[in-house]
């Protein structure tokens, strides 16, 4: 039994754990605004807002119910396009907008009208967040919703009127000022003390259950298998959470999301770049559900976070049954657990817990690139990342990686070895690019061919020494 709260309304379904929110919304509770679009979360017609109790408040983001299982459902506030405006007996209809709707209309922001709920909901998340908001986080929020017909521009020029409104936002109580500015109907105030009242499910371990994170992948290669599968959810232990820093290490939980990365101020501060490159990982809602343990299980030769981590010499550790999430279990370097294509060095019972690299220091470096077809909310053709500590003209230490070159998320083991001690000089990067050459395999597939992501993957490795030392490289040097 799953119980939640659905827009003003307690829900308590009997669907099974894996069966995806949006089916149960649409087919059993009857609410036709969140629409059915790709099912594997890139159009984001069937975003919904995702409310979980932070303590004495409700922190909402945004999520694409497709990707959504029940099993993570129980406890939360789920928010449909009908739940932005006061709800009116069934079949009353609703006599006025929302300021998110009204701004869409008065831009001509919407045509065939398939795309409109899931750009409202994910605006109008906006007016429920924390921090403050500008036209760019605005239309940040929208980057997981595609429109087809429309035109962005109207879209965009809708953000930014919301934004002007959001403008004067209480960010210490947003809910409370929401309500009082319309964009949210009075029932969301009394949200936080219903939730207080749900029970928590006894989560029994049952070794033959799938264990499920965000689910962002499982339910893309296989959703109908997961529809009758036995599931152990993972997505609110709080022992998989969190960002810690201990003895010179940062310690980040495999249950932590790739928008929780984004928004840690430690992060940020170890690595200044990083909300441009994070930004370039999937979209909002997907980042708002996918984990940073599933990714790397997921073993993707061109998993994005895999890659970010590979390069940062990053260890994890790995933990079975009562060990889970204590910080107990065997530890593994990130690399090492590649063993072939979608072969893991890690037993069908284990799991990753935790994550953890060396805190970077004054002479640390990083960098990440991708190339895809879109710059964002798509996977990549071919993506590198770097780390370097830098003694000033010398290179002390090197992690590189690369992914789209071969079978498994690759360590650039040789590359990264070469590169240690010497000079930072234009010779030193294309005397690496050779060793680099000989120690990738890419394949010719639907992202390109081999020579192609050979490259692209070249023209990455310039990038990452362009960026990180301007003042000393320049392309024309290095190609």
């Amino acid at each position: 039994m799953t119980e939640f709260i659905l827009n003003h309304r307690p829900v308590r379904s009997n669907a099974a754990p894996g069966t995806a929110l949006l089916d149960v919304i649409r087919y059993q509770e009857h609410l036709p605004g969140t629409k059915i679009g790709c099912r594997e979360g890139d159009c984001g017609a069937c975003t919904v807002l995702v409310g979980t109790l932070r303590e004495d408040r409700v922190e909402y983001r945004s999520m694409t119910s497709c990707l959504l299982a029940m099993a993570n459902v129980h406890g939360k506030h789920i928010v449909t396009v009908e739940g932005l405006t006061d709800e009116l007996p069934h079949g009353a209809g609703v006599e006025r907008l929302n300021p998110v709707q009204q701004a869409m209309v008065d831009q001509g922001a919407t045509q065939c009208g398939i795309c409109t709920p899931g750009f409202v909901v994910s605006l109008a998340g906006c007016s429920l967040s924390p921090e403050p908001v500008t036209k760019e986080l605005a239309v940040r929020a929208m980057d997981g919703n595609i429109c087809r017909c429309t035109g962005y521009k109207s879209i965009e020029r809708a953000a930014e009127a919301v934004a002007g409104q959001l403008a004067g936002k209480d960010e210490q109580d947003p809910v409370e000022w929401a309500v009082a500015h319309g964009f949210v109907p009075g029932y969301f105030k009394g949200i936080a003390e219903r939730l207080k009242h749900i029970a928590k499910q006894a989560t029994v371990v049952n070794p033959a259950a799938s264990v499920l994170g965000g689910g962002t992948d499982l339910y893309v290669q296989k959703h109908d298998a997961m529809l009758h599968a036995a599931i152990h959810p993972l997505a609110d232990d709080p022992a998989l959470k969190g960002i810690r820093l201990e003895g010179g290490q940062c310690i980040i939980g495999g249950g932590t999301v790739a928008g929780e990365l984004l928004d840690s101020k430690e992060l940020r501060g170890f690595f200044p770049n990083l909300e441009n490159q994070l930004l370039l990982v999937s979209s909002t809602p997907i980042r708002n559900m996918g984990t940073v343990a599933g990714n790397f299980v997921n073993a993707s030769p061109i998993g994005d976070l895999t890659a970010i981590f590979i390069a940062l010499d990053s260890t994890i550790t790995l933990s079975t049954g009562t060990g889970r999430g204590n910080g107990h279990g065997r530890s593994l370097k990130l690399k090492d657990l590649y063993l072939g294509y979608k072969q893991l060095d890690k037993s069908p019972e284990e799991i990753v817990t935790s994550v953890r690299f060396k805190v970077p220091g004054k002479g640390t470096r990083f960098h990440f690139e991708k190339v895809s077809k879109r710059t964002y909310l798509d996977i990549a053709n071919v993506n590198s990342a770097i780390r370097l500590e830098v003694d000033g003209d010398v290179i002390r230490e090197a992690h590189a990686s690369g992914g789209g070159v071969a079978a498994t998320p690759k360590y650039l083991a040789n590359t990264s070895a070469f590169l240690a001690g010497k000079e930072l000089v234009p010779t030193s990067i294309r005397e690496a690019i050779a060793v680099m050459n000989d120690e990738i395999a890419p394949i010719s597939d639907v992202r390109g061919t081999a020579d192609y992501k050979r490259l692209l993957l070249r023209q990455l490795f310039f990038a990452h020494f362009l960026e990180l030392f301007p003042e000393r490289f320049k392309l024309k040097e290095l190609a």
